[in-house]
């Protein structure tokens, strides 16, 4: 039985990469590469037979850790496996926490990503040395993480930022939220990065979760 692949990242250079290193392998049958989330789902809507993907967590339109929350959610018999330049501690945690089977660093050998997705699609959880070393530190110390939080009091959006964040969280695109609040889409673009700034997050699940904690929507 072949393993059925799709490979999700906005870096074509790096996605070549990856096609490179698994071409060696006969049990590996690439479906497609897409360059972000959303084209991502849109092509699991027409056919979900796929075993595993692996996906960049650096990504317009929808991020890695966004689609991972949702192709968890919906087709949950599909492995992923994040692959990231940066072994940054809150993405990490994040894509953990959001359901990624397996963490690696885009600079990994081929022999050692291919042994990577065979042992994920045995159950096992794949991970770099780095990240999993980080992972360990973060779950005996937690309070690290919840330091993020001691300076989430200081908050304050205005009401018209709250007012954007609440339509985000309903899942409005930017261009229906403008046309909600008569404001243009490049406006509503510029509201939404002052709240990510505001929030400390990087996109719109973590923004909403986070605006949630604190009730602010």
């Amino acid at each position: 039985m072949k393993i059925k692949l799709a490979i999700v990242d906005d870096n074509t250079f790096l996605a070549r990469a990856i096609e490179e290193k698994l071409s060696y392998y006969d049990d590996i049958d690439l479906k497609y590469t897409v360059y972000n989330g959303s084209e991502f789902l849109a092509k699991l809507e027409k056919n979900h037979n796929l075993d595993l993907v692996l996906m960049d967590i650096e990504m317009p339109v929808l991020d890695g850790i966004e689609t991972v929350t949702i192709v968890k959610q919906k087709y949950p018999h599909i492995k992923v496996i994040m692959l990231t330049v940066f072994d940054n501690d809150e993405n990490i945690f994040n894509a953990i926490k959001a359901g990624a089977d397996g963490y690696l660093l885009k600079e990994i050998e081929g022999e050692k990503l291919y042994k990577a997705i065979i042992e994920t699609l045995q159950g096992g959880a794949a991970m770099s040395p780095s990240i999993a070393v980080k992972t360990l530190k973060l779950l005996r110390y937690p309070e690290k993480q919840e330091s993020l939080s001691v300076t989430e009091d200081l908050i304050e959006l205005s009401s018209r930022e709250k007012e954007v964040l609440e339509q985000l969280a309903e899942g409005l695109s930017y261009t229906v939220i403008a046309n909600n609040l008569f404001l243009s889409p490049s406006t509503v673009r510029k509201h939404i990065e002052n709240i990510y700034k505001k929030l400390q997050v990087h996109n719109k699940l973590e923004a909403v979760q986070k605006a949630r904690r604190q009730s602010l929507i």
